[in-house]
């Protein structure tokens, strides 16, 4: 009897501990679980402005070069944030400024700085333009796959080509050993900041030609597909235009007087592609982003993801800094 008393004490024994010990681990697995549910709230913590949901309008309009790295930046914006409505427009740098003097719109894209006088037409109207800058281009000089004389120009024959008053309308007019044939001009409309920049360091602000056998747009795709099919048509625009066409476009090395340099990543960034290497710009209005949520949050996330966006689209990125550089200060102005 007593030697059933004690295995029948000993067996309890066992249950009671077994019991505790199932308690602990069940305990133990608990803290574990309220440990991990914390370490998940911190991490969604950190990612602070990037998942607070916005909602709203942003109005982008501008440089027909700057349309492609804001196209990029705006599709992938709405994946993220699709309660805000981002209406981009290609319009040209000048008919961006016109509007963002006026305080019509919240980013004005340029493909050369702001002008002294739209910085005055701003202040009168008492608005504030910040400006950020995105990426760096190569104005490119291309002509048809199809045209078999033409590698490299001097600048001076650019000009011989352009320019009004020098009166070349043959391809022999600027060197007779190229053909007899009418050259076909597709230029950037007035409007846009690439024909601003090619005015000013090519053809030094003289009037260039225009009329019969000349095209101008502010639509950048015309213009290549105008060139595309002839060969004996010439016209410049933004590297990422030329970099998405070139099996059917070719690019002209451009002398300088050093031998003729031909637009890439390198060169570009370089800065050995001149004069034609230029950066390329987006102004915000300083009250919208002072004011609208909106405005901040795809600010914050354009200067995120501008570097990755200028190179997807054909650009060269500026350095990582940069934009953090940039940043900072845009972040100062509203927090």
């Amino acid at each position: 009897m007593q030697k059933l008393k004690r295995l029948a004490f000993l067996f309890t024994f066992i249950l009671i501990i077994s019991a505790l010990a199932a308690c602990g681990q069940g305990e133990e697995d608990a803290n574990t679980d309220a440990g991990d549910t914390n370490t998940e709230d911190q991490s969604n913590g950190d990612n602070g402005n990037s998942e607070e949901k916005v909602s709203g309008t942003i109005n982008l309009a501008g440089s027909s070069t700057v349309f492609p790295i804001m196209e990029y930046v705006t599709y992938e914006y709405n994946k993220v944030q699709p309660d805000v409505n981002t209406p981009l427009e290609s319009i040209g740098s000048g008919g961006g400024f016109k509007r963002s003097t006026k305080g019509e719109i919240d980013f004005s894209n340029a493909s050369r700085p702001i002008q002294e006088e739209e910085i005055e037409i701003a202040k009168e109207n008492g608005i504030e333009l910040l400006e950020v800058e995105l990426a760096y281009d190569g104005l490119s000089v291309v002509v048809s796959q199809q045209n078999d004389f033409l590698e490299n120009v001097t600048i001076e024959q650019l000009r011989d080509i352009f320019i009004a008053e020098r009166g070349n309308k043959l391809w022999s007019d600027v060197n007779p050993e190229w053909p007899k044939k009418e050259i076909k001009i597709f230029s950037p409309g007035h409007d846009s900041g690439t024909f601003d920049y090619f005015n000013e360091v090519v053809l030094e602000e003289n009037p260039m030609r225009e009329g019969e056998g000349v095209t101008l747009s502010e639509d950048d795709n015309l213009l290549v597909r105008g060139i595309q099919n002839d060969p004996y048509a010439i016209g410049f625009f933004g590297y990422a235009y030329y970099a998405a066409n070139e099996d059917s476009l070719k690019v002209l090395g451009i002398d300088n007087g050093n031998g003729p340099i031909k637009p890439t990543f390198e060169t570009i960034q370089d800065g050995s592609y001149e004069p034609l290497g230029r950066p390329l710009f987006t102004y915000i209005n300083a009250k919208s982003l002072e004011e609208k949520k909106e405005v901040q949050n795809f600010t914050e996330f354009l200067l995120t993801n501008a570097g990755a966006a200028s190179e997807h689209v054909g650009y060269v990125a500026l350095p990582e800094e940069e934009y953090q550089s940039q940043l900072a200060e845009l972040k100062a102005r509203y927090q």
